[in-house]
């Protein structure tokens, strides 16, 4: 459905260590920076972006905003592992079975964007 997610940071070099962990924790590569101060992450097909407000006010988080990620049961447990480990915030329940069909693990980044880990169970 969509192209790319692009997400504010008052720091980079911060974003970058808690991005890092976290996407080399569900199979992706480091990011890298480009040209313009942005952080760039390509995997599976889709993009996702970090930089600093081109307004140059600060960023905020979307309240309500939810930006989820598929990956498998290990997957989602290690992502949610490295997030805390760097910088990241444990929120919502303990990662596990929701609903009886999803896995489902919830971290808020350093800037405080909500990130969801999800994997859908087989059906029974």
């Amino acid at each position: 459905m969509f192209s790319h997610v692009m997400i504010g940071s008052n720091d980079i070099e911060r974003s970058k260590k808690f991005y890092d962990a976290v996407f080399t924790a569900m199979g992706a590569k480091p990011g890298s920076v480009d040209a313009k101060g942005r952080l760039v992450y390509v995997h599976n097909g889709a993009a996702f972006l970090v930089t600093k407000p081109i307004d140059g006010n600060p960023c905020t988080y979307a309240n309500g905003g939810t930006i989820g990620f598929a990956m498998t049961q290990e997957q989602a447990d290690a992502w949610h592992a490295a997030g805390v480990a760097n910088g990241g915030r444990a929120i919502e329940d303990p990662p596990g079975v929701r609903g009886g069909t999803m896995y489902l693990a919830y971290l808020r980044d350093p800037d405080g964007n909500k990130l969801c880990a999800l994997h859908r169970l087989p059906a029974k």
